[in-house]
């Protein structure tokens, strides 16, 4: 993922509401969010070429999601796909001392009561405190531009009647409004690049940009619905299902 905005323990009727959109190479080959074949418990998109996911639920009741640290000046060792953290973060517990062999990354995982944040970039690992979160490709809550736009309006949102929730975090997610130049983040990119990076939708002429919008909303009842949003089609994938 390259923008990640939840509301935890902040909504009287959903413990977890998660709006995210997975910036990606448009060839990159990629299946959509389903229940594995070779893990059962897990619903997630996939990353075909490695295999691994950037966010996924499963029936126990644990959900992880990650995005990449951008900084061009810093080095990261090519180690395996942070999919595969995804994953493993999905299945059970992490080693957060063991995540230095990854390139730099964000992760949000745990039990959905639980839910921790983790990074290899400075070690950071804590429990996510109650609120509006907001992620993207620095660390938790770093306030560039897209960040502080999702965040608003995911705070808007929870207020509305829930009936309008889903519908309004997809709008959320649909935002291509790009960042003022003097506020752009400076992660190394050319100017031209930071700022084609700068909105909460991404689309490029260099085959690059938002490949999928996600919602996940978790009840009071332990109950969850997930729906992904393919990008350019459009198509949707929705599933509801109980955990435990």
């Amino acid at each position: 993922m390259c923008l990640i905005a939840l509301a935890y323990m902040a909504h009287p009727r959903f413990p977890l509401i998660v709006a995210a959109n997975r910036d990606e190479f448009m060839d990159r080959p990629t299946e959509p969010a389903h229940w594995w074949k070779d893990a059962p418990g897990i619903f997630a998109g996939r990353d075909k070429r490695a295999g691994g996911t950037w966010m996924g639920i499963t029936r126990r009741g644990r959900f992880a999601a990650i995005t990449n640290y951008r900084q061009m000046q810093m080095q990261f060792p090519a180690g395996p796909s942070r999919g595969q953290l995804v994953r493993e973060a999905l299945e059970h517990d992490i080693d957060p001392g063991s995540t230095n062999v990854y390139a730099g990354f964000n992760l949000i995982y745990g039990t959905l009561g639980q839910l921790r944040y983790h990074n290899n970039i400075n070690g950071e690992d804590f429990a996510l405190t109650p609120g509006i979160h907001g992620l993207s490709n620095s660390l938790l809550n770093v306030p560039w531009p897209k960040v502080v736009r999702a965040k608003a309006q995911l705070a808007h949102w929870v207020q509305q009647p829930a009936g309008q929730l889903v519908e309004g975090l997809f709008t959320l997610l649909s935002d291509d409004t790009p960042a003022p130049d003097n506020q752009l983040p400076n992660t190394g990119l050319p100017l031209e690049a930071e700022r084609a990076a700068s909105p909460i939708l991404i689309r490029t002429s260099i085959g690059y940009g938002t490949r999928c919008s996600t919602v996940l909303l978790v009840n009071a009842k332990d109950e969850v619905f997930f729906e992904e949003r393919a990008m350019p089609d459009g198509m949707a994938v929705t599933e509801r299902f109980p955990i435990g």
